[in-house]
């Protein structure tokens, strides 16, 4: 069977790579608006077109290293470059793929690592991503069954959303302010009542008690 032609796609490291900069950077890029809204989110990671990423170079240190572009191209025997995400193709990460055969992540996971599913079509940033068309073909090869209304869902572009990757999308919980501690007291053998009365107190009120004897 001859290997499928897949777009040209970049996660954060292929970025990074292209442009010699550290992936952090990449990310950098990201947060700040540099980087646009990535064109695939596939198993809540995001990735970008290479026409996409090319767009933002000649600023800066956004300076595309030629011999990475070239090796990047080559990396990618049948690949080909799309001018927009309208024209790609459904592409699955684990937990897609997961949805298509009724199966958890874990379970595509494991698949993977014991070469019972199909070979992905790219690894990107360390993560596999199939073709649709991949899978379907061989689902039936190994009496795996296809949820065909998840495929349906994916044909229409119903992802998972992205990763937050260290971004809040709502403000942090604010803890209620939180009640002094008791102050410590000290008591003769003699005073066993009240002792007993000053612990009984702190155990109501939730507090812990660590009892340290001295002579």
């Amino acid at each position: 069977m001859s290997q499928a032609r897949v777009p040209y796609l970049l996660g954060h490291a292929e970025i990074a790579s292209l442009f010699t900069i550290e992936r952090q950077t990449s990310q950098k890029w990201r947060m700040e608006g540099t980087l646009p809204e990535p064109d695939l989110v596939a198993s809540g990671n995001p990735y970008w077109l290479l026409t996409t990423v090319l767009h933002i170079g000649g600023g800066g240190d956004r300076q595309v290293d030629q011999q990475q572009l070239t090796d990047y191209r080559a990396s990618i025997p049948h690949g080909y470059e799309v001018q927009s995400k309208d024209q790609l193709p459904v592409i699955l990460g684990i937990q897609e793929v997961g949805r298509v055969l009724g199966r958890d992540a874990q379970a595509v996971s494991r698949w993977r690592n014991r070469r019972r599913i199909a070979e992905a079509d790219l690894v990107l940033s360390g993560s596999p991503l199939w073709l649709l068309e991949t899978i379907l073909s061989d689902a039936p090869q190994r009496q795996r069954s296809i949820v065909q209304a998840e495929v349906a869902k994916l044909r229409a572009g119903q992802r998972g959303s992205q990763k937050p990757r260290g971004r809040r999308t709502s403000p942090p919980a604010v803890s209620p302010p939180q009640r002094p501690l008791p102050a410590a007291r000290s008591f003769a053998p003699t005073d066993r009542g009240a002792a007993a009365e000053f612990l009984t107190s702190i155990l109501t009120d939730g507090y812990s008690v660590t009892i340290t004897p001295q002579r």
